[in-house]
């Protein structure tokens, strides 16, 4: 159990099939994440995987070290949820849902799956 918590982030996303968390390790989820790099400006055409590994462009996930490899270490959910109230999951909140986190789950079907996520996991855990 503690390894599948360990890919869950605190805000419910799923960092285990996240493909710049796989760049360093999954040469074929990479490519992915290497051409949206390269549309965003981020690499140059002739670079790939390699040089994305070499200037730490991946992530090993919220819950590593965030002064090593991190892909958002600023993150407002981390700063508020894990720095700033010791928590591991936002459901743990007595605030849970919060009006930023809603928001937030607003942006992209990723977070929205995200917030669902917690919302199961915070009843599978009740209901124990």
């Amino acid at each position: 159990m503690k390894a599948k918590k360990e890919m869950i982030s605190p805000c419910g996303l799923d960092c285990e099939p996240c493909p710049i968390r796989r760049l360093s390790f999954d040469e074929t989820a990479s490519k992915e994440v290497i051409d949206w790099y390269k549309r965003q400006g981020w690499l140059k055409k002739e670079e790939g995987r390699e040089e994305a590994i070499k200037q730490g462009m991946y992530c090993k996930g919220c819950r590593s070290d965030r002064n090593d490899v991190h892909w958002s270490p600023d993150c407002f959910i981390l700063e508020c949820c894990v720095d700033k109230k010791n928590l591991d999951f936002c459901y743990e909140c007595e605030e849970f849902p919060c009006d930023r986190l809603i928001k937030w789950s607003e942006e992209t079907e990723q977070y929205q799956e995200a917030l669902e996520n917690l919302k199961r996991i915070q009843k599978e855990r009740t209901q124990k």
